[in-house]
C-alpha cells in the first residue's frame, strides 16, 4: 500500500479519544522520523499548517522552525493574527517574511491559473531553501497537506501542498495528518489545545488571494479584493453565518462593467461573493444567504471599496463547478 492512500479500515476521527490516539501515533512517527533535527514548516495560519504546528511542537518543540511568508496574497490582517498567536501565544520558533513585492513582481502579467499556482508553490520552495541555507541541522519541511489535497491533485489542484516541489529539494516531507479530511483535522486541532476560533477557521488556498484576484494579478484590484473579502467576513461574523458557513469569500475577475458614481458613468470590477458548505471539501452546497444581508453586503462594498461598482452571488454547487474559482 502506498503512503499516500488512505487505509480502508481507518477509522474516521470524531471524538477527542480517537484524535489524542492519532495524536500520540503521528508524535512517534514524527519522532523516528526527524530524529534530532530540525523541521521547517510554512505556517499560513490556516487550519492545516496550525494543527501541524501544534501537532509537531508537541512531538519535537523547538526543532520546528515555523516560517511565515507574507507574498502579498494573504486577507487583511492574516500575517498580524499569525504573528500575534503564533509568535507570542503559543511561543513558537517562528520567522517572519515579508516577500510582498517579491511575489507580485513574478506574477505581473501572468493569467494562466495554474502558472499562477505553479509560481506562487515554487517561489514558497525557494523561499524554504533559501531559510534554511540559514540555518544549521535543517533536513525537514513540514506541510498541511490532507487527504482531498492527495486526491485532487491530478490535474485539479496545483499549490504548494502538493505541486511545484523542485526535484532537487534537499528537505525530506513531513506531512503528518496527509490521510485526514477537513473535519478530522478540526477535531484533532481541538485535541491538541488549539483556540476553537482558529480550529474552525475557514480554509484558505495555499496561494492565498492569488486564485481569487481572478487572471493577471494587478495591485489594485488585489487592493479592492482584500477589503472587499473583510467586509463579507466581518458581517458573516456580526450575522452569526462565520460557524454555519463552511467557506465564504470574494472573487473579483479581470473585466469591468459601466456603473453610475456621483451622477457620472465609469468603469468598476464586479465583487462575486462564493459560500459553500461541505464536510470533505469533494463536493459542496450553496449557502442561502438571507437577501436583506445581501443587500446590506452589497451597498457597503460598492460604497466603501474604490473600484467595485457590482455585486454577484455565485449559485453554483461542487459539482459541476469547483469551490475556488481557479
Amino acid at each position: 500500500m502506498e503512503n499516500n492512500v488512505r487505509p480502508a479500515s481507518m477509522q474516521r476521527i470524531t471524538t477527542p479519544a480517537l484524535a489524542n490516539r492519532f495524536i500520540d501515533e503521528q508524535v512517534a512517527a514524527v519522532r523516528a522520523q526527524v530524529g534530532d533535527k530540525k523541521v521547517l514548516l510554512a505556517l499560513s495560519g490556516g487550519v492545516d499548517s496550525s494543527v501541524v504546528a501544534a501537532l509537531l511542537i508537541k512531538a519535537i518543540g523547538k526543532q520546528l522552525v515555523c516560517v511565515h511568508v507574507n507574498h502579498g496574497l494573504m486577507r487583511k490582517g492574516e500575517s498580524e493574527q499569525v504573528i500575534e498567536v503564533f509568535g507570542k501565544s503559543l511561543d513558537a520558533n517562528l520567522i517572519y517574511i515579508d516577500a510582498t513585492d517579491r511575489f507580485l513582481d513574478l506574477l505581473a502579467g501572468v493569467s494562466e491559473p495554474e502558472k499562477k499556482r505553479k509560481i506562487i508553490g515554487g517561489e514558497f520552495i525557494k523561499v524554504f531553501d533559501e531559510e534554511a541555507s540559514k540555518l544549521k541541522g535543517i533536513s525537514f519541511l513540514a506541510q498541511g497537506t490532507i487527504y482531498p489535497d492527495i486526491l485532487e491533485s491530478d490535474g485539479v489542484k496545483a499549490h504548494h501542498n502538493v505541486g511545484g516541489l523542485p526535484e532537487d529539494m534537499q528537505m525530506e516531507l513531513v506531512e503528518p495528518v496527509k490521510l485526514l479530511y477537513k473535519d478530522e483535522v478540526r477535531v484533532v486541532g481541538e485535541a491538541l489545545g488549539l483556540p476553537h476560533a482558529m480550529v474552525y477557521r475557514q480554509p484558505f488556498p495555499g496561494p492565498g488571494l492569488g486564485v481569487r484576484c481572478l487572471g493577471a494579478i494587478t495591485r489594485d484590484r488585489l487592493h479592492a479584493l482584500r477589503e472587499a473579502d473583510a467586509i463579507l467576513r466581518e458581517e458573516f461574523d456580526k450575522n452569526g453565518l462565520a460557524g454555519k458557513v463552511w467557506q465564504y469569500f470574494i472573487a473579483i475577475p479581470d473585466v469591468k462593467s459601466v456603473g453610475v458614481k456621483d451622477g457620472k458613468r465609469y468603469e468598476g470590477w464586479p465583487a462575486i461573493i462564493r459560500a459553500v458548505n461541505t464536510t470533505d471539501a469533494m463536493s459542496a452546497t450553496i449557502e442561502e444567504i438571507p437577501y436583506a444581508l445581501l443587500h446590506h453586503i452589497t451597498d457597503r462594498i460598492t460604497h466603501e471599496v474604490e473600484g467595485i461598482n457590482r455585486v454577484l452571488y455565485d449559485l453554483t454547487p461542487k459539482p459541476i463547478g469547483t469551490i475556488e474559482w481557479e
